[in-house]
């Protein structure tokens, strides 16, 4: 009887080289989605301390319904990779000095007049389609888990033909705001072209689309975006940020004590 052993021995080696190969390809697919992902977080936020001025507008059917302003002071968090906010509102007067506030896993809502600070979700919506967790300043990559699918054309909000890379993005935790996110961007240089916002059901809740790029704090940046409803597409939101500015946030107003002495006169 002839000794196969040693045939068996080889078909083993060739098997395990393929298993390595695979896992190989796997960890480097996950690490490109994972630096794709890194470099438009680095376009959609500065890398230090900075504040911005966000309007928030509504429509339905074409006219407009809503809107309010927000300033917003972010701020590195310990957290690698993420960020504390502070947002104050200005306008409506009935909504001045409201104050958001959220710090790692911890999100906050208080209102001068009660005092009080009560715990809110970053689903929970500021106006219109947007919520605490799309205005915010938030790194993607901190929250989701990125797979990257492919190379494809993705229509803009033009409706322009763009070459772009897309991730599909599962939430790593409920603070994640979204249990998925399909997103395109640009294959050339990363910057964020459209997102699609999804429930743990796959149902499209919203798509975004990220536009008017300017120059802001040493790089070009998505100044508006626009928010288009899962069901209703005549239920837009839009969020438009102007007056970014490099500057100090104190690790002190990012702390909940500390809400009811701010003013935002604060330098």
């Amino acid at each position: 009887m002839r000794d196969d052993q040693p045939i068996r021995g080889r078909c083993a080696a060739a098997a395990l080289a393929l298993a390595l190969l695979a896992t190989a390809g796997a960890s480097r697919a996950a690490d490109d989605a994972a630096a794709v992902l890194a470099e438009a977080d680095a376009v959609r936020n500065p890398r230090g301390s900075f504040s911005v001025n966000v309007r928030l507008t509504e429509y339905r059917n074409g006219e407009l319904n809503d809107s309010s302003s927000l300033t917003i002071y972010s701020r590195p968090a310990a957290l690698a990779g993420q960020y504390a906010n502070l947002a104050r509102y200005t306008r409506p007067a009935t909504e001045a000095g409201k104050l958001l506030l959220r710090n790692g896993a911890d999100l906050w809502f208080f209102d001068p007049e009660s005092k009080a600070s009560v715990r809110i979700s970053a689903q929970a919506r500021l106006l219109g389609q947007a919520s605490n967790g799309d205005v915010l300043s938030t790194n993607l990559g901190s929250d989701f888990v990125p797979e990257l699918v492919g190379r494809e054309p993705v229509e803009d909000d033009t409706r322009t033909p763009r070459d772009a890379l897309r991730l599909r993005l599962a939430g790593r935790h409920e603070q994640a705001g979204y249990a998925a996110i399909d997103f395109w961007v640009d294959a050339r240089n990363r910057r964020p072209i459209k997102a699609q916002f999804r429930s743990a059901e796959g149902r499209l809740l919203k798509t975004a689309f990220y536009r008017r790029y300017q120059e802001e704090l040493g790089a070009q940046r998505p100044t508006e975006t626009v928010i288009v409803d899962g069901l209703d597409t005549s239920w837009i939101t839009v969020i438009r940020m102007d007056g970014y500015q490099a500057r100090e946030v104190p690790q002190a107003w990012l702390q909940r004590d500390y809400l009811p002495r701010f003013t935002g006169d604060e330098r």
